[in-house]
Formats: structure tokens, C-alpha cells, sequence
């Protein structure tokens, strides 16, 4: 079974995408506010806090820090199946996240206290990570992108190139 791990702030495109996967036998996994508008049009989905063991918690600080999400993220395949299994870490195939718009609210006049709250953690760290395994794990962090990774697994798959292209522009996004 594959699976594509959703978590995206600009949620343009991100429906259609999701369709595509449903499709294809993917299994979604998503959290907080993209798992909501996942869930309003109709795609199943498994929270990540259900498949951790461990809710959202601060706020929707933490969501996606734990090992299970950075270990089917990390894991290489044939090499850590077996620490995988041992463990109930699902492979992630997939990885579309796309970060709080930081950029963006940086350039409005409002309080230290608020504009921290868009500095994101847990996404660039699921993109690093995706993109270190990009053999393994495709990683989207722009939805431009999505009708390419519809249009490519629909059909013979991700190509290891469009895999290393992908991971260059997520650690570009995250430099």
C-alpha cells in the first residue's frame, strides 16, 4: 500500500490532488486544518494523531515531530524494513507540505508574539527529510507542481529524475 502524507497551508489544488491519489489506492495521511478540508469533501483520511498515538498538542504546534511520520519519511527501503516493521512505521511514498506563508506575514505590522505562530517547524523538517530520501520519497512543496505528480502517477510513476528535481526545489524551499 502507498501512502502520501498531506500537510499544506495553501490548500489551491490540494482537493483534485487528493482525488487522484484516492484513486490510485493511495492512503492519505493529513492533521489539523488540511485534514479538516480533506474530510469536507468527502476523502477519507487517517489523522496523524491517530496513526502516532499522540494528538495535536500546543496549539497545533506539534502535529507531525515523531518518529513514525520522520521514519517512513527517512526510511530506506530494503535497508530499514525491518526497523520499520518492528516499529509500525508505515513507508510515506508521498510528501506534499507546503509551510506557513512566514514571508508574507513578516511584511505586515503586527505583533512579535502573533508572527511567531507562522514560523513552521515540523514542515521543513518532513520536507528535509522526504528530500533526503527523494530515491524513495517523492516531496511537492509547491502546487504548481500538483498536476505533474497526478499526470506522473497515474502513469508509469515518478521518475527517479522528477524525484531528484522535486527534492532539489524542497531543500531550495527550506534553505
Amino acid at each position: 500500500m502507498k501512502w502520501a502524507l498531506i500537510s499544506v497551508w495553501d490548500k489551491t489544488g490540494i482537493i483534485e490532488l487528493a482525488k487522484t491519489l484516492i484513486e490510485l489506492k493511495y492512503s492519505i495521511m493529513s492533521s489539523g486544518g488540511t485534514g479538516k478540508t480533506l474530510g469536507e469533501a468527502g476523502i477519507k483520511f487517517t489523522e496523524v494523531s491517530s496513526y502516532t498515538g499522540f494528538p495535536e498538542m500546543m496549539d497545533g504546534r506539534v502535529k507531525t515531530l515523531h518518529p513514525k511520520v520522520h521514519g517512513g519519511l527517512l526510511g530506506r527501503r530494503q535497508i530499514d524494513d525491518v526497523v520499520m516493521t518492528k516499529h509500525g512505521i508505515n513507508r510515506i511514498d508521498l510528501l506534499v507540505v507546503n509551510l506557513y506563508p512566514f514571508e508574507k506575514m513578516s511584511a505586515q505590522k503586527m505583533a512579535l508574539e502573533d508572527l511567531i505562530e507562522y514560523i513552521d517547524v515540523g514542515g521543513p523538517a518532513m520536507i528535509r527529510a522526504a528530500a533526503k530520501n527523494y530515491k524513495d520519497v517523492a516531496v511537492v512543496v509547491d502546487p504548481a507542481d500538483y498536476p505533474q505528480i497526478s499526470r506522473a502517477i497515474s502513469g508509469s510513476g515518478i521518475t527517479p529524475g522528477e524525484r531528484l528535481v522535486l527534492a532539489k526545489k524542497a531543500f531550495a524551499r527550506t534553505a
